[in-house]
């Protein structure tokens, strides 16, 4: 049974129907993480969301990290339902439908964060190193239908995950949501193994080089590719977008690296279940922190949306600036290490 999904897996025992009292300690702490980072995933992007959509001026950076956050707060809506699952012993009581739902709204929100990830990044290099060429070609009919390409390259990507997973019930009555990759019950035993293995291959490459690799290696060439010309040529008062662009970097590298690293495991035979399950656990914390903790604790970094911000707390009647070009630089190389 393939357990290589999004969907958290249960830590198992063996020899017992009931968890031994550890495990059931670590699925709470778990139950509780997921619904402290819901909490604070919930308020930091609703107010990221707030203010980037109603309260400043519709740029091409606002609509980038409009999207951005929007794809952090479908992942973050989604914590409820794995909060019960772990409290529940990963038992899924919530049905096919669901099972099937949460697993592509899953793979939606990974694929469209880290392609829009990767095209901020683009957007970054254009603007710091091909000023000219950026102020004739980078409009907002432009980054709407490059926003609209990545949503559309998300859901087909997450389609596959709409299709094989399935509730199935397991030995003591527990029930699992997993995918399968089986298109037809009529086909034979050999026939069906073959194709869950040629099905699981592709997914497994497709999401680590669309979902992985290429971003961070853009991610990576653009940033470090700034950095060098900001040094060169002065751009930068002081060390503070290096340190950014350092930490977008190093934050999207290990906040997707362990679940990528758990999808391997999944593919080697006869390695220990205890790793695999920790590599899980780590991957599934690592997630929840990249997409909900971080675009809350560079909330108040950029200048103009910190005042932006301020301001809308106090009063309803504040005018919006339009913000000059080192602001707009300022204010889009520091939220980038969402997902």
């Amino acid at each position: 049974m393939d357990r290589g999904n999004m969907t958290l897996s249960p830590v198992t025992w063996r020899n017992s129907s009931q968890p031994p009292a550890s495990m059931k300690s670590a699925n709470l702490v778990i139950a509780v993480l997921l619904f402290a980072t819901f909490l604070v995933g919930v308020t930091g992007n609703g107010l990221y969301l707030w203010v980037l959509g109603l309260k400043m001026k519709r740029t091409v950076t606002t609509l980038w990290f409009l999207h951005l956050v929007s794809c952090s707060l479908l992942f973050t809506l989604m914590l409820p339902f794995f909060t019960v699952h772990v409290l529940l012993g990963f038992h899924w009581v919530f049905g096919m439908a669901m099972c099937k739902i949460l697993s592509a709204c899953t793979h939606l929100g990974m694929f469209s964060s880290v392609f829009l990830l990767a095209l901020i990044s683009l957007d970054r290099y254009t603007l710091t190193c091909h000023p000219v060429w950026s102020r004739c070609h980078r409009t907002l009919s432009w980054v709407r239908k490059l926003v609209l390409g990545v949503w559309l390259a998300s859901f087909t990507l997450s389609a596959p995950y709409l299709v094989f997973p399935e509730t199935w019930e397991v030995e003591g009555g527990r029930v699992i949501c997993t995918s399968f990759y089986i298109l037809s019950g009529d086909q034979d035993r050999a026939e069906k193994q073959a194709w869950r293995i040629h099905a699981y291959l592709v997914l497994f490459v497709v999401r680590f080089l669309l979902g992985f690799l290429l971003p961070f290696c853009t991610i990576a060439g653009c940033y470090g590719r700034m950095g060098l010309e900001m040094k060169e040529k002065g751009l930068a008062r002081s060390r503070k977008p290096f340190k950014v662009m350092a930490a977008a970097v190093v934050s999207f590298f290990f906040g997707w690296l362990p679940y990528h690293l758990y999808q391997s495991l999944t593919l080697i035979k006869d390695v220990p279940e205890s790793l695999t399950d920790a590599f899980l656990l780590i991957s599934v914390l690592m997630f929840c922190f990249n997409v909900c903790f971080t675009p809350v604790l560079y909330l108040f970094v950029g200048q103009t949306f910190h005042q932006v911000f301020r301001t809308s707390l106090f009063t309803q009647g504040y005018i919006i600036k339009v913000m000059d070009r080192s602001q707009a630089i300022n204010f889009c190389l520091l939220p980038v290490t969402c997902p």
